[in-house]
């Protein structure tokens, strides 16, 4: 299931990109600041939720998703390029995590951890003081 962004919920602000690229950089504004706001979009609310309990950088305090796109020197390949991550980013939380089904440790582990315990146990008991040796 795609739950596709609304582009006019997108804010886009073109600014001067950073790095190596000439005098082009000093002069041209490419790079581009996408701002989505989680909590006034179309999103459906689990998505919203889901969305806002990420712990991503990208995410603000306020619940705007901030992303930066430098990559070309073209502002409409830029602008493209932040929708897409923008899209991948809402699909990653938009199907739901399976439920974790608890088990048991097998006889065979319970074993091997007691195995580990008995001969880490002998290891630390052998170095103690050494006595009897006068």
């Amino acid at each position: 299931m795609s739950i596709q962004v609304d582009p006019a919920e997108v804010e886009f602000t073109a600014i001067r990109a950073q790095g190596a690229g000439g005098q082009n950089v000093n002069k041209v504004s490419n790079a581009v600041h996408l701002r989505f706001a989680i909590h006034s979009s179309s999103l459906p609310e689990p998505v919203r939720a889901r969305l806002l309990a990420l712990s991503d950088q990208r995410i603000t305090t306020e619940g705007v998703v901030v992303i930066k796109a430098q990559t070309s020197r073209s502002l409409e390949q830029n602008k493209a390029e932040a929708l897409e991550r923008l899209q991948a980013l809402v699909d990653s939380v938009a199907t739901l995590p399976k439920a974790r089904k608890p088990t048991k440790p097998t006889f065979g582990s319970k074993q091997r951890r007691l195995e580990g315990k008995a001969t880490r146990s002998t290891v630390k008991q052998l170095r103690g003081p050494v006595r009897g040796h006068d």
